[in-house]
């Protein structure tokens, strides 16, 4: 933003041209200095004169704002900000001092960034989710999954007036039909109230947990983050390739830890039973039906399934 100063510099004959008093005196007769001097009428034309640069900042970055471009092309010293003055009587002397105030874009913007950084996804496009989330609009692309988008609005609902519960849910159906996109949506209403969330992607966190065997402090901060997140969902679990080592000491550690004290959710193409087959055969130790009847003890009993119908949405990302 360019400064009186500059401004005056740039002036073929200078600060002390007539042309240089011209804008010096538009700035004293800005509505807004009139109506400082109205707010404040001990403010002296030398007081005034001494704070050109203030006022001329104030009165410009002013005009920018009735002329918004939008945020990310503002023109103002701050982003997303413009001047106020402020004045005080000091041992009979009057101060000046200037101020930033955030508009209302840049107040919105900041909501949002609160509210992504509460949510962290692990081996999931971010665009997935969505950013903005209207409730009705959820219904209206496909009113098969009405009932599915008023199951999680009363969780959400429950979980704003009463606290988070540590029951969980459990969102299955068929592919695409946006079991991934309410998730978010739960995670990103509940992250405005300052919850935080976690989202996975199964299918690659196993695998990624399989290398980071190798990589224990990092394996030991990504499960940690895991256990003391408020809101945990596993993405698209069943279609992973397990493991007896991910299964028992990763997967069923986290499960273990949040059990009675967080909340767990999960979307999958599987029903309950069809998952619990899913975790009782690994390629490397065959059919372990007891460790997959351990690990569904601690899903089964902490969430209400919902069934998420409708068409297949993949591709609008909705």
């Amino acid at each position: 933003m360019e400064s009186l100063q500059e401004a005056l510099r740039r002036l073929p004959f200078g600060p002390q041209s007539g042309r240089g008093r011209d804008i010096a005196a538009q700035v004293l007769a800005d509505p807004l200095v009139v109506d400082l001097r109205e707010r404040y009428p001990e403010l002296d034309d030398q007081a005034l004169r001494l704070n050109l640069n203030r006022l001329y900042q104030m009165t410009k970055e002013h005009r920018n704002c009735q002329a918004c471009p939008g945020l990310e092309a503002c023109p103002n010293d701050m982003q997303g900000h413009s001047t106020g003055i402020s004045c005080e009587s000091l041992n009979g002397r009057w101060q000046i001092n200037d101020y930033k105030t955030p508009c209302s874009k840049w107040i919105a913007f900041e909501g949002q960034e609160r509210i992504r950084r509460r949510v962290t996804s692990l081996y999931l496009d971010n665009s997935t989710l969505g950013q903005f989330y209207d409730e009705e609009e959820m219904i209206r692309l496909d009113a098969n999954r009405a009932m599915a988008v008023d199951q999680l609005q009363e969780y959400a609902d429950r979980a704003e007036e009463s606290g988070l519960p540590t029951r969980g849910l459990y969102l299955q159906g068929n592919f695409g039909t946006g079991k991934t996109y309410l998730a978010g949506y739960l995670l990103h209403r509940l992250a405005r109230k300052g919850y935080s969330g976690v989202i996975v992607y199964m299918p690659e966190f196993v695998e990624d947990a399989k290398a980071l065997m190798f990589e224990p402090q990092k394996l030991k901060e990504t499960i940690a983050m895991m256990k003391e997140a408020d809101l945990l969902v596993f993405d698209d679990i069943g279609a992973e390739n397990l493991t007896p080592w991910v299964r028992d000491h990763v997967l069923g550690a986290i499960l273990n830890h949040r059990m009675n004290r967080k909340p767990t959710f999960y979307t999958s193409n599987h029903d309950l039973e069809d998952l619990e087959k899913h975790f009782s055969f690994t390629h490397k130790e065959g059919e372990e039906m007891h460790k997959g009847q351990r690990l569904m003890d601690r899903i089964r009993s902490f969430v209400d399934v919902i069934h998420v119908r409708g068409r297949n949405h993949r591709g609008s990302g909705k």
